[in-house]
């Protein structure tokens, strides 16, 4: 799971279904949910969770995409195995996990120190704890 640490700025919500938007180091997240907690208060900061399965990425991404979440990021490392590759990914200074198919890193060419972009669903992003400080 990859771990990040990010600020509530907007709570919208309709009847049950609620988009939390979140800065994390001065980029937006995007979070889709059914259920808040009560705790859940603009300028509160969470942690947040998003599994390696969860983070798609675009090279040399072009176009517009319904994906909430796009981040720039740096390829730290890249692990193929078999059949799934491991990427290891940063943005500032967090790293995120993506596993994808050892067919899709090596149809992108994937390198160590490429710029890509990671892919997030907003239903995708959970949130593991309220931080109080």
């Amino acid at each position: 799971m990859s771990q990040l640490v990010a600020t509530i700025k907007k709570i919208n919500n309709i009847d049950n279904l609620n988009i939390v938007e979140f800065d994390f180091s001065g980029l937006t997240l995007k979070m889709m949910s059914l259920d808040l907690s009560s705790d859940m208060q603009i300028g509160k900061k969470v942690k947040l969770l998003v599994k390696p399965s969860d983070i798609s990425i675009a090279k040399n991404l072009n176009g517009d995409m319904s994906f909430s979440n796009q981040l720039v990021a740096t390829i730290e490392s890249l692990e193929n195995g078999q059949l799934l590759s491991s990427v290891i990914l940063k943005v500032n200074d967090v790293l995120f996990e993506s596993i994808i198919t050892k067919d899709s890193s090596k149809r992108m060419n994937l390198q160590k120190n490429d710029e890509v972009t990671i892919l997030i669903k907003a239903s995708n992003l959970s949130i593991q704890e309220i931080i109080n400080d």
